[in-house]
């Protein structure tokens, strides 16, 4: 009778482990989560001015489009450019702001000139930051430095100090700017 009694014990503990077990098994496993929607690639176009390149780009929801005018100066033999200049606006209301891109070896006290007539002084740009990709030099342009840059016809240049501070012109041709520039304001 003791060994029917445990028996028992013995049947109701493999039950009582058997229904532990059943409830701590974990739940199958959830369905994966939906795949977010795909990111818009950006769409990206650009049209040639002489000299000069407007370049858009079209992304994010709602869809926002960003346009700049580019001049990339490369040293021969090299596909990638030594220098860039950019014009663009952050947004549609901001002034068009002028940005340099230069090599990373430069006086970064010196700033950089962009000479451009010579009879109006050159235009000051500080030199703001620098990354493994180069430095960089920035100016907010007024509506009438815009309607001078618009006007010129002559090659200009924009001047800055290497690091052994010694002056290093690069010219910045104007052929196709107006142009450009008034494909950049219909966009």
């Amino acid at each position: 009778m003791a060994f029917d009694g445990l028996k028992r014990l013995g049947t109701a503990a493999a039950i009582s482990l058997l229904a532990a077990a059943a409830i701590a098994q974990p739940a199958p496993p959830a369905p994966p989560p939906a795949a977010p929607a795909a990111a818009p690639t950006p769409q990206r176009t650009t049209a040639t001015f002489e000299d000069w390149t407007l370049r858009c780009e079209t992304q994010g929801t709602p869809p926002v489009k960003n346009c700049e005018l580019v001049q990339a100066v490369t040293a021969q033999g090299q596909s990638q450019p030594v220098t860039q200049v950019a014009i663009g606006r952050a947004t549609p209301k901001d002034p068009l702001k002028v940005v340099f891109q230069l090599p990373v070896n430069v006086w970064i006290p010196a700033g950089l000139k962009l000479a451009y007539d010579a009879k109006i002084a050159p235009l000051n740009a500080a030199l703001r930051w620098c990354t493994p990709a180069g430095c960089f030099a920035d100016l907010d342009l007024t509506n009438d430095q815009v309607k001078q840059l618009r006007a010129v016809t002559a090659q200009g240049r924009f001047t800055f100090k290497d690091a052994a501070q010694r002056d290093v012109n690069i010219p910045v041709s104007f052929k196709g700017f107006a142009p450009a520039l008034d494909a950049l304001a219909k966009q």
